[in-house]
C-alpha cells in the first residue's frame, strides 16, 4: 500500500502560511539521557510540548481549518479527543473565528476539559473513545460542523510534516529518528518530509503495548482496529489506523517498537531528574523507547527523539511518574 504524501515545498509553504500562530519549537541536545545510556549514543530531542497548546496537535488542526471553505466555516467544527486535539481544535476554531464542539472521552484529565473551554469550546463527553467517534458523526449530521480528524488526511500531513522540516533545519545530520505514535498523523507526516529531506535516516515509530493498532496494521498490510485502548498514554490511544496516515507511515517508516506503561512511567521520571520537565505519558514514549527496546541497535549513533506533548497537571504526574534509576 503507497501513499503519496505532500511534497517538501507544500509542506515549507504550509508551515509559512501558519508561522504566526503556530512556534518553531526548539530542538536541543539531552546529555541527561547520554548520561543514562552511558553507550556512547548522542541524544537530540524536538520539545515539541513547548507548542502552542501544549503538543504538536496544534499544527495539523490549525492547517485543517484554514483548509476549509467560508460555509464550512460559518457552520463550526467538531473533533474526537482524549484532550489533545480537542484543545488544538478549540484553539485552531478560534483563530479563524469559528466555533468548536468537541468529543472527549469521559475520563480525560480535568486540566485538558478546562483548556477546550478556556479556548471557548463546548465540550460533550462520551463514555469511550468508540463511543466519541460516534457521538461527533451525530453532531456533524445534526449541525453541519466540518470534522477535524485527529491523524487522517493531507492536511494534517502537511502540519506534521512542518515538525520534520524544522529538524532538518536544526540538526543538520541524524542517523536516527524515534517518534511516538497514535493514529499515525505525527509520524506520517514527519517521515513523509524526513525521507524527503534525509533518506538515509532510520525512522522508528513508539507504541504503547496496550494501544498498538500500527503494529496490527503493519502485520496485516492494511489499516486494522483494536478492540480497545488499555494504556496510561491515552495521548497515543488510537481505536484503530485509517488510510492516508497508515500509507504514509508504512511507506516511510523503517520499523516500530513497543513501550509499556512502566517504561513510559519511569521514562516520565527520567525526564524530570535529567532535564526538569514534567510531561504527560506519550512524550515519555521516545525516551522509554530509547532507554529499553532501542537501547542496543541505536548504541552509538546520533539520535533525535519527539517529545510530543505535555499537557498533564501536577496531580496527575505526580501519581503516574516512578522514579527509578536506569539499567
Amino acid at each position: 500500500m503507497t501513499q503519496s504524501g505532500p511534497n517538501i515545498e507544500e509542506i515549507r509553504a504550509s508551515r509559512d502560511r501558519l508561522s504566526t500562530e503556530i512556534l518553531r519549537t526548539p530542538l536541543l541536545r539531552c546529555p541527561g539521557i547520554e548520561g543514562l545510556l552511558q553507550n556512547g549514543t548522542e541524544v537530540h530531542a524536538k520539545l515539541e510540548f513547548l507548542q502552542r497548546t501544549g503538543t504538536f496537535k496544534a499544527r495539523g488542526a490549525l492547517a485543517t481549518v484554514r483548509s476549509l471553505d467560508a460555509d464550512s466555516l460559518r457552520h463550526g467544527v467538531t473533533a474526537v479527543s482524549a484532550g489533545n486535539h480537542a484543545i488544538a481544535t478549540a484553539f485552531a476554531a478560534r483563530v479563524v473565528g469559528t466555533s468548536a464542539k468537541v468529543v472527549m472521552i469521559s475520563s480525560a484529565n480535568p486540566s485538558r476539559i478546562d483548556a477546550c473551554r478556556a479556548f471557548g469550546a463546548e465540550v460533550v463527553l462520551a463514555d469511550n473513545v468508540h463511543r466519541a467517534f460516534d457521538v461527533a458523526k451525530q453532531i456533524q449530521e445534526a449541525e453541519g460542523r466540518a470534522f477535524v480528524h485527529p491523524f487522517e488526511g493531507p492536511a494534517i500531513a502537511l502540519g506534521t510534516g512542518a515538525v520534520g522540516l524544522e529538524m532538518c533545519e536544526q540538526l543538520p545530520d541524524f542517523d536516527a529518528l524515534v517518534v511516538p505514535v497514535g493514529g499515525g498523523g505525527l509520524i506520517g507526516g514527519i517521515a513523509n518530509a524526513v525521507k524527503q529531506l534525509r533518506p538515509n535516516v532510520e525512522i522508528i515509530g513508539i507504541e504503547p503495548e496496550g494501544a498498538d493498532s500500527m503494529h496490527r496494521s503493519f502485520v496485516a498490510g492494511k489499516p486494522e482496529a483494536i478492540d480497545k485502548v488499555d494504556s496510561i498514554a491515552d495521548s497515543l490511544g488510537a481505536p484503530y489506523a485509517m488510510p492516508y496516515s497508515f500509507a504514509l507511515t508504512h511507506a516511510n517508516v523503517d520499523r516500530l517498537a513497543l513501550v509499556s506503561d512502566l517504561q513510559m512511567r519511569q521514562a516520565m521520571g527520567y525526564l524530570f531528574s535529567s532535564m526538569r520537565i514534567a510531561v504527560e505519558p506519550a512524550c515519555a514514549a521516545s525516551t522509554a523507547a530509547l532507554l529499553g527496546p532501542l537501547r542496543e541497535s541505536l548504541r552509538g549513533k546520533k539520535v533525535l527523539l519527539v517529545m510530543c506533548g505535555s499537557n498533564i497537571d501536577w496531580a496527575t504526574f505526580s501519581t503516574q511518574v516512578v522514579f527509578d534509576n536506569a539499567d
